[in-house]
């Protein structure tokens, strides 16, 4: 058992409250199938339009007019191949992470993408959330992204149990400041908050940050080896109580 007094705790996704693999081998091969006709459907509409400066910057181009040049066909082979390569280099990327958004957003619509849940995620949360701890998610995927995921859980729409959501728009989740920017934006002191992740940097911002900290050791994940932070293998191990109560 793993005992916290805190107003709040903010989660990852992968490794913590679902499995790395079913984000590996279904969400992400679920945009390679489907980004092209998902581009030749959606080229023109403004949620994705929005996206291709972003997509551009994370691609290092100067400019979007600049970047996608030719007829509507050439330019959306550009973007396709490059969301293809973006996502074989396992990059963080901002405009990656919306337009996989959308085009999950097909797939949770259609019920092809069913969110996959650790056993003791959905219990604990509604428990946490009944006592009165605020959930926040913060994960490399784009917000779009995780409020799918929480709404479209094999355990049904679990988004009322959720306060807040944020992505790397608010900082790269190694760096202390994005911590910092969390706190402040949910209006609660670090010390306050129980971030929970498999990766021992994100754990090591957050706890330079102010945060509370505890390591994820889920089935699947990469080993780790620390007596530097406490570590769960379930929510279940995970005893949270508010300050003062």
């Amino acid at each position: 058992m793993a005992s916290f007094q805190c107003d709040s705790v903010l989660l990852d996704i992968e490794g913590t409250t679902s499995s790395i693999s079913f984000v590996y081998d279904v969400m992400f091969p679920y945009v390679r199938e489907h980004v092209d006709s998902f581009l030749a459907k959606n080229w023109s509409e403004p949620a994705f339009q929005e996206c291709l400066p972003l997509l551009s910057s994370d691609l290092g181009q100067p400019s979007v007019e600049r970047w996608l040049v030719g007829e509507p066909a050439q330019q959306q082979e550009a973007v396709h191949r490059a969301v293809i390569d973006l996502m074989d280099a396992d990059v963080k990327a901002t405009g990656l992470k919306k337009i996989q958004g959308l085009v999950w957003k097909d797939g949770f619509e259609s019920g092809e993408i069913v969110s996959h849940l650790f056993d003791d995620v959905a219990p604990a949360m509604r428990q946490w959330h009944e006592n009165g701890i605020e959930i926040r998610i913060y994960s490399s995927g784009s917000v779009g992204a995780q409020l799918l995921f929480f709404g479209n859980t094999r355990e049904g729409d679990l988004l009322p149990l959720i306060c807040g959501h944020y992505d790397t728009q608010v900082g790269g989740k190694r760096e202390a400041s994005s911590y910092q920017e969390i706190a402040s934006d949910a209006h609660v002191s670090p010390g306050s908050v129980l971030f929970v992740s498999d990766v021992t940097a994100e754990l090591e911002a957050a706890k330079a940050a102010g945060m509370q900290t505890c390591l994820s050791l889920r089935p699947g994940n990469e080993p780790v080896h620390t007596d530097v932070f406490e570590s769960i293998r379930s929510f279940s191990e995970l005893v949270l109580s508010r300050p003062g109560l």
